[in-house]
């Protein structure tokens, strides 16, 4: 079996008019990165080393990619200004020119907050000792089972009164 001979031609990178204007095209239609190259009939490498060996490649990629902005803005322009389309004028001026529509924003507060009220009613709670019992039954609603100095004094009862881990010279609370 035989091989055959292929004959090799190095590509030539050059800047000509054909592809620049391929590359001005495709810029100006919206495309970018590597789609500008295989629009303008190239392989991305190949087209990134020509934008490096020729600065006109990327004059003719933004020169573009400037004119087919320009034009469609002009199309939104007559539009929005002709009253041919209200919807597109209202986002010329929030997308192009950061216009916000005022909204109003109405808060009615019934119940004024008071720390001092609030601090007063959980000092009151803790002072007079009135709490809920929360181990009720589930099922049940919880229920006002008297005072906390009571209930503490009635679970010191059931506590034992010799306590040898207390320091010297301290006493047991008895009612």
């Amino acid at each position: 079996m035989s091989f055959l001979s292929l004959t090799h031609e190095p590509l030539t990178l050059q800047a000509t008019e054909q592809r620049l204007t391929a590359v001005y095209e495709a810029a100006r239609k919206g495309l970018k990165g590597d789609r500008i190259a295989y629009a303008a009939g190239m392989k991305p490498s190949d087209f990134r080393r020509l934008q490096q060996m020729d600065p006109l490649v990327e004059l003719a990629q933004e020169k573009g990619a400037a004119d087919g902005e320009a034009a469609l803005a002009e199309v939104l322009y007559d539009a929005a200004t002709h009253g041919k389309d209200p919807k597109v004028a209202l986002d010329l001026l929030k997308h192009r020119h950061d216009w916000v529509a005022k909204q109003q924003l109405d808060v009615t507060v019934d119940d004024k907050i008071s720390i001092t009220r609030a601090l007063e009613m959980a000092n009151q709670r803790v002072i007079e000792g009135t709490y809920r019992d929360m181990t009720a039954e589930a099922g049940d609603a919880p229920t006002s089972t008297g005072s906390l100095t009571t209930r503490l004094m009635e679970s010191h009862d059931d506590c034992p009164t010799d306590n040898t881990s207390a320091p010297q010279g301290a006493t047991a609370l008895r009612p």
